[in-house]
């Protein structure tokens, strides 16, 4: 009987450790060796395929800039498992511990805010309409009767929702799987306008066969903060990533990421996004900080 109590002792312990470390990313990766990345594969110059298993971009760069400070912090070499994630699956893979980081382009809101965390803000976005320049669509309000493409489990859906009601505008809402599946839809006329993020509309048009084909048109829909996603509860982490972000910031180095992946030539086509650092991203690299979007819609 009192080995059985022993055993079950034990197993309780063993259980209760494993959970304890749940959300120690930290401890995860040093009892692991390696640490997950969550990557996407169409998230314009954020985050993206170059082939082969390999990802790109300014988020993936910078979550690797935030995996060597953790391979200082855990004392030893660890290896960068790269997971493409889509806009549907890469909360819950971060909640159930399959990717320890999200470096795509994933909008910081108040609703994400009760589930995960977020690194501070490192790209601040502005939702725009992408169209054929042979549509004649310039505005919102010229969508009317039209067929247009989001990218299903995005926060552009909620936008145009918002945006019809607020104008009446009626148009039908068709929904790629990602980002390339939505420009798909554009490319082959089944949509007739795709809004997104602007940085990736940029990528998705300069990466496309024929991008004089194409313009990004129209008001700025929204402004949204575009953050690296971790679990909550996990101050150890946030705080090294957090840290790794803001020197970055302050010595100049963010910036100079960020004209790597936007304004040169990237792999694997060489082209060029040519999309420069806006205003309000900027701002959020002289004075960093993890407000959800929700602040941003007050200014």
């Amino acid at each position: 009987m009192k080995k059985n109590v022993l055993i079950l002792g034990l197993l309780s312990a063993s259980i209760f450790g494993a959970y304890a470390q749940s959300n120690d990313t930290l401890a995860k990766v040093k009892a692991d060796g390696a640490i997950t990345m969550g990557v996407r594969d169409s998230s314009g110059a954020l985050s993206y395929a170059l082939g082969d298993g390999k990802y790109g971009g300014f988020h993936v760069e910078v979550c690797q800039r935030i995996v060597a400070n953790v391979e200082k912090a855990v004392g030893k070499k660890i290896e960068t498992k790269y997971q493409s994630v889509t806009s549907q699956n890469r909360i819950p893979l971060i909640q159930n511990g399959t990717v320890d980081i999200e470096c795509g382009s994933t909008t910081n809101n108040a609703t994400r805010q009760k589930d995960v965390a977020f690194v501070v803000t490192t790209y601040v976005e502005e939702v725009r309409i992408a169209t054929k320049g042979s549509s004649g669509i310039t505005s919102i309000a010229q969508l009317n009767g039209r067929n247009v493409a989001t990218t299903t489990g995005t926060t552009s859906v909620q936008l145009l929702r918002k945006h019809e009601r607020a104008t009446g505008v009626d148009f039908k809402e068709v929904f790629g799987k990602d980002h390339a599946d939505s420009f798909l839809l554009l490319e082959s006329g089944r949509a007739d306008a795709f809004v997104m993020d602007g940085q990736i509309l940029a990528g998705n048009i300069a990466s496309s066969k024929t991008p004089g084909d194409y313009k990004i048109v129209g008001e700025v829909l929204s402004v949204e903060p575009i953050a690296i996603m971790i679990r909550k509860d996990d101050p150890a982490f946030k705080k090294l990533a957090d840290d790794t972000v803001i020197a970055l910031a302050k010595s100049g180095e963010l910036a100079k990421i960020y004209d790597k992946w936007f304004m040169q030539p990237i792999p694997p086509k060489n082209t060029r996004v040519g999309l420069s650092a806006s205003d309000s991203t900027k701002a959020a690299w002289a004075t960093p900080n993890d407000k959800p979007a929700e602040d941003y819609a007050k200014k």
